[in-house]
């Protein structure tokens, strides 16, 4: 049995997702909404002109203007593909509109670490009332080296675990310029609203760092070992240029963890360095290791290509995102990601099972984030890291 879907955000990221949800063998009917008419017209065409897929999958009464409208839509569920500073809030606003929910990374991005957690909290409550699931779509997940680690540790290949790192650097100006990314998010309607809210926070004085926005770095090692972080500590970077990008927040953050397990654990989230950027983690057991795509033993190391760390798809979904992508590369960004993303959430609400990134997954990859800018704040004060327990089985 299929599913009915809408997706909200259709700008460059949206779009990058769009083929593969329409595409997917269990997705039955697609719903489109932005606030930008443009956008929606642009796919509303593709459908029009008879673009296979679209054309039976799209329906001109299925175009939303706006998330209340698309939330009173009779639909299975929402794609939140939006700005940061929206998700949590839009997510809460679709679960209680009847409406399971993926959400584009983070949880929430606001420069306030207490507001963050509430979010989680709240995000965590509004799962268990309205008995709706949420899936956070972070990319480092389905990176195949993560795919990989997951499989070792379940095979109890690492044997107890002592040590790993996670790093996201990704200097501002680097190739991935952050300042036009920030530029291209103002000139939206809702980029001009942020700009009002962005005021109320510096006129409180509240000081951001790239610890908001930690789930690319901390996912990884989090998923792999299967532990949540219990004490952190955390030292912060402040820009010494006077660059404007930065204001008053920490331009780099440095955190070390305590986990559950009793293991180690270094996150580092960094946007002023002289580097040309890196989205990876490494993980060290007591029985074996994986770092720089290769697994270690204490006797050998074993290099390891992308397809041997990589999960198969199913036959069906890989020859649909195949037929969308045009070419045998059709797994997307982020390390191939995309379409692992698409398929476990669409699966699993077809199945009516939890997804694997859920609720109480996500909080765990923000919360550690969340606190340990809290502990920057505080000049590395050691701090517990809240906690919301296991997903219901």
């Amino acid at each position: 049995m299929g599913i009915s879907l809408g997706l909200v955000g259709l700008g460059s990221f949206g779009r990058a997702f769009a083929d593969l949800f329409m595409s997917h063998p269990r997705v039955d009917r697609i719903a489109l909404c932005d606030r930008e008419p443009d956008r929606v017209k642009a796919f509303a065409d593709k459908a029009a002109s008879g673009e296979t897929g679209w054309d039976a999958k799209f329906a001109p009464g299925d175009a939303y203007g706006s998330l209340d409208e698309i939330c009173a839509a009779d639909l299975d569920a929402l794609v939140l593909i939006t700005q940061p500073w929206l998700h949590a809030p839009q997510a809460v606003q679709a679960m209680e509109s009847g409406k399971h929910v993926y959400s584009a990374v983070p949880i929430v991005s606001v420069p306030d670490a207490d507001e963050v957690l509430e979010w989680c909290d709240r995000l965590v409550q509004t799962c268990r009332t309205t008995g709706r699931h949420y899936m956070l779509g972070e990319t480092t997940y389905y990176r195949p080296q993560a795919m990989y680690c997951r499989r070792r540790a379940a095979a109890g290949d690492f044997g107890d675990f002592v040590y790993a790192e996670g790093e996201y650097i990704h200097d501002v100006d680097s190739s991935c310029n952050l300042r036009q990314v920030r530029q291209s998010r103002l000139a939206s309607a809702a980029g001009r609203e942020w700009l009002e809210l962005e005021k109320t926070y510096r006129e409180r004085g509240v000081r951001g760092g790239p610890m908001s926005y930690p789930t690319h770095s901390t996912s990884g090692p989090i998923s792999v070992m299967g532990a949540h972080a219990v004490k952190v500590w955390c030292r912060g970077w402040s820009n010494r240029t006077g660059d404007e990008f930065f204001g008053n927040s920490f331009s780099n953050e440095i955190a070390l963890y305590e986990m559950s397990n009793g293991a180690a654990l270094r996150i580092c989230e960094c946007r002023e360095l002289g580097h040309q950027g890196r989205e990876m983690f490494r993980v060290y057991g007591t029985k074996g290791s994986f770092e720089h795509d290769a697994w270690h033993t204490n006797l050998e190391r074993e290099a390891l290509t992308v397809e041997q760390m990589r999960d198969p798809l199913p036959d069906d979904v890989a020859d649909a995102f195949r037929s969308v992508s045009k070419t045998s590369d059709f797994y997307g960004g982020h390390g191939g990601s995309h379409a692992y993303l698409v398929h476990e959430f669409v699966e699993a609400i077809a199945s009516e099972r939890t997804p694997a990134i859920n609720a109480w997954e996500a909080v765990r990859y923000m919360a550690a984030g969340a606190a340990a800018h809290q502990s920057a704040l505080q000049d590395g004060a050691l701090l517990e890291v809240p906690d919301w327990g296991d997903a219901p089985a």
